[in-house]
Formats: structure tokens, C-alpha cells, sequence
């Protein structure tokens, strides 16, 4: 095995070199951090010391990244939730944690495996939690299994939340691997539906013989952060059984986003979809 290092030779005698936009956009975070009430971008600007345009657009770059929150009535800014997701581990706080109880409740309720899944930025889902409630026959998935964003029922709602066009869609969708793999006509379909009701299902075409239903959990700016899935063996649940865990998945997500991300909407889908 070779083991290489993107680190510079710490020999070379070149300076130190730091990011200038990194710099400023920790600036305007420590602004809003410190700052008494939500302030407009000239106000910003003017503390920080940074370019008017360069801060415009530092802000609607956070904003997107769910660290800072735009009221579009006032023109401010304000700290976003977002960051309490990258705080959380300072404060001996975990999502994982937080996010368990939900998923033993649907668990025992539904008779089935209840998996977590962490999304990547790498384009993968990994299976950060599971579990099992109660005396019944069910499969199990190694922690930290890795699967491409969009295949099964937790990708069918990954693709139903980016909204993509149908030739892009298609396209990604020629590089997934199933067991039984759907047309990509019933897919599109059923990603369109996933867009409609915020779950989606897959009977049998990630893994023979296992029944998948999913939502997401989104954060403040609509991307999806974590998908929730539910697996049981084909036939042990019954189809309205399986509708109705879809359901339940999408209120459970809602719930646990309101909770994590403060996110306000309602549900997962249509409206709560990022704009593009």
C-alpha cells in the first residue's frame, strides 16, 4: 500500500498562504455571532471592512450553506441554524443521538429495520444508525455501508429534492447498480411522486425480496442532510402497512428537521424543496 500526502513538504521554504475568502467570510460569521439584531449587507460591510460586493455575496453563499438566515421582508441577515450543526460535537451533542429515539418508535411500531443515513458531500449515503425493536424476523446492514446518492428509496427522494432535469436525471441514473433494476421510465415516476407525498418506496430493486420505504431530513435551506429508511422483508408487511410507514417516515423527518435545524415547513416536499 502507498500512502500519499496532499500536504506541502513542510521544508519549503515558501510563506504561509491563507485564504482570503475564508478569512472574510469567518468575519461577517463573527459579526453575526456578536451582533445585537439581524443587520442588511451595507451594515455588514461596514463593521467587517470588507468590499460591499465581496460581502453580498459571502452572505448569499452562507445563507445557501444554512449558516446564516435572510429575512426577505427586512433585507438582514442573522446567524442560520446550520451552525449548530457544526457545534454540536463541541457541545457534547451528537444528531445521531438526538435523532435515535424517533427511529426505535417507528421501529417497533412498523415491525422493521429503521436505518439512518448520513449524505455525503462525496456523493454517497452511509449508513450511520440502525435498528430493530421487538421480536421479528428482519435483515440487518453492516454500519457504514455506502451506497450511491440516488439508488433506492433513500436516493428516489434525493433526486426528488434536487429537482433535476430528466436528460440529467436520466444520465445518473444509467450509473446505478441494483439487483432488479427498475426502467428508468418507473423511476422518473416514482421520483416524481417522492417530489409530491416527501417519501418514496422500492420493492425489490435495490436488494431482491426486501420492501424499502424513505423520507428525508432536511435542514433550514431545504438540502437533504440525512435520509431515514425503513426495510422489511418482502410480504412481511402489507402494502397499506408500507403506505403508511412511507407516511409516517415523512412526519417523523419533519419533525426531527424542525428539532435539528429549526426548519419551519411543514413537510419534505413540493414547497420545501430549495429554489433553484
Amino acid at each position: 500500500m502507498t500512502i500519499s500526502s496532499d500536504r506541502p513538504d513542510e521544508g519549503e521554504a515558501s510563506p504561509r498562504k491563507f485564504v482570503g475568502a475564508v478569512e472574510n467570510a469567518v468575519s461577517i460569521l463573527r459579526f453575526l455571532a456578536h451582533a445585537h439584531a439581524p443587520a442588511g449587507v451595507a451594515h455588514i460591510a461596514r463593521e467587517t471592512k470588507i468590499n460591499l460586493s465581496t460581502t453580498f455575496n459571502i452572505l448569499r453563499t452562507l445563507t445557501k450553506e444554512g449558516l446564516a438566515s435572510f429575512d426577505a421582508r427586512s433585507k438582514e441577515y442573522r446567524l442560520g441554524m446550520g451552525i449548530l450543526e457544526i457545534s454540536m460535537p463541541l457541545i457534547g451533542l451528537n444528531q445521531v443521538d438526538i435523532i435515535r429515539p424517533s427511529l426505535e418508535e417507528l421501529s417497533l411500531k412498523h415491525r422493521a429495520l429503521i436505518g439512518l443515513w448520513k449524505i455525503t458531500p462525496q456523493d454517497r449515503i452511509v449508513l450511520v444508525d440502525r435498528l430493530v425493536k421487538g421480536n421479528v424476523v428482519h435483515v440487518d446492514m453492516m454500519l457504514g455501508a455506502r451506497l450511491p446518492t440516488l439508488v433506492g428509496a433513500v436516493g428516489r427522494c434525493i433526486a426528488a429534492n434536487r429537482d433535476l432535469p430528466k436528460t440529467e436525471l436520466r444520465r445518473k441514473f444509467k450509473e446505478l447498480r441494483w439487483e432488479n433494476a427498475p426502467s428508468f421510465e418507473i423511476y422518473a415516476q416514482e421520483v416524481a411522486q417522492a417530489r409530491r407525498s416527501g417519501f418514496a418506496f422500492d420493492r425489490g430493486n435495490l436488494f431482491r425480496g426486501l420492501d424499502i420505504a424513505a423520507s428525508l431530513i432536511l435542514d433550514h435551506g431545504g438540502q437533504a442532510r440525512f435520509g431515514v429508511s425503513g426495510i422489511a422483508v418482502a410480504g412481511q408487511v402489507s402494502e397499506s402497512e408500507l403506505e403508511s410507514l412511507g407516511r409516517e417516515l415523512e412526519h417523523a423527518t419533519s419533525k426531527i428537521a424542525k428539532a435539528l435545524y429549526g426548519r419551519q415547513v411543514a413537510a419534505n416536499h413540493e414547497s420545501a424543496r430549495p429554489k433553484t
